[in-house]
């Protein structure tokens, strides 16, 4: 099992993690419903992606029926 030749010193430690800092993801607004979206992905609250419907999204009127007949 290899071991390390040299004890890594306070100074170089540092110098390796200062690129392990954590960045912020930039969110936009989808131009349809004015949710905060990933950039290059489709909005899950309207299912939109470049102002054309991808994706088919529950309305509030269907959930509430699908919910009243599970009871």
């Amino acid at each position: 099992m290899a071991n390390p030749k040299k004890r890594r010193t306070k100074s170089a430690v540092g110098k390796n993690r200062a690129h392990l800092a954590l960045t912020k993801k930039t969110l936009n607004a989808c131009p349809k419903c004015g949710v905060a979206v990933l950039p290059h992905s489709a909005c899950n609250f309207c299912g939109t992606y470049k102002s054309k419907p991808v994706l088919k999204v529950a309305t509030a009127k269907t959930t509430k029926t699908t919910k009243a007949k599970k009871k």
